[in-house]
């Protein structure tokens, strides 16, 4: 017994030692560990930031195509002439143009099929290859 407090000593001892205990079993995040997520986030976020775009006017192109597709438009030159008016509207469309379109019949219904690459660019030397295809929907 400790004659200035009036308690046990061991007890002291014993108690000190479970707030040890408690501090080193903590848990949380390091500076490091921070960093590397912040990295890792920040990655994703420029491509997406990057590669969003690039998906924006594939469906915008889809959308086009479907909508000249159901029109009923029947000769070719109509078709690309209908896409290119379509271009002018959507000033997203920049990828393609009328004459790359492949525009076929199939069961009595105009299919019209299109297909390009997008490069895009992470950092200055590393790109990435985006190939989009798609067709009209045979109505």
């Amino acid at each position: 017994m400790n004659p200035n407090t009036g308690r046990d000593t061991y007890q002291e001892h014993e108690g000190m030692t479970v707030k040890l205990q408690a501090v080193r079993h903590q848990r949380g995040i390091t500076l490091f560990g921070l960093l590397l997520w912040a990295i890792i986030i920040g990655f994703f976020a420029l491509l997406g930031m990057r590669v969003l775009p690039t998906m924006n006017e594939y469906f915008t192109i889809q959308k086009a195509v479907n909508k000249i597709a159901a029109e009923g438009l029947t000769t070719v030159p109509e078709i690309r002439r209908a896409f290119e008016k379509q271009k002018e509207i959507e000033y997203s469309i920049k990828s393609i143009s009328g004459k790359d379109l492949e525009i076929t019949k199939e069961n009595e219904k105009v299919v019209i099929r299109f297909a390009y690459d997008v490069e895009v660019e992470v950092m200055d030397p590393v790109f990435i290859l985006i190939k989009y295809k798609g067709s009209s929907k045979a109505q």
